[in-house]
């Protein structure tokens, strides 16, 4: 088990601690690394760089003005077993991304396998990989996705 932290890519500020997770399985600190947003509480973040040392793991982010959260009040308690992967169809425009599918996943290797994938196959078609989140506030993981066609 590891150490890891959120903190602001404010160096101006010495990198002040947002979030701290004791004890977290480095599994799931690497698909966290993946991860190129944050949703916690009412805000969202961007991560800007990763970083691994002798106290343990580290991701920078940088509030993202331009990112709404949609559910700041959160599950508190999830009632499904497993890692959840919301897959959702990304538009440029869109206040909402629709739910293509959601996926459970039983170990943090298989959700990664998704989560770096560049193309995913799903429905017979063909989407291109924008982006992925974890969100805290409703305990789930989330790639976002374009018809590649498009």
């Amino acid at each position: 088990m590891a150490t890891l932290e959120y903190r602001l890519d404010e160096p101006e500020r010495d990198h002040p601690v947002l979030l701290t997770y004791e004890d977290i399985d480095e599994d799931e600190i690497s698909t966290r690394f993946i991860c190129d947003y944050l949703v916690t509480e009412d805000r969202v973040y961007e991560r800007t760089v990763t970083a691994s040392g002798d106290r343990g793991f580290i991701i920078f982010v940088r509030l993202a003005d331009d990112e709404q959260v949609w559910d700041p009040d959160g599950i508190p308690h999830p009632t499904w077993t497993g890692i959840r992967l919301e897959i959702r169809q990304f538009s440029e425009d869109a206040a909402y991304y629709p739910v293509l599918e959601t996926l459970h996943c039983q170990t943090q290797t298989e959700l990664r396998l998704y989560l770096q994938g560049e193309i995913l196959y799903r429905g017979g078609k063909e989407w291109r990989k924008t982006s992925a989140e974890v969100d805290e506030n409703r305990k789930v993981f989330v790639l976002y996705v374009e018809a590649a066609d498009d």
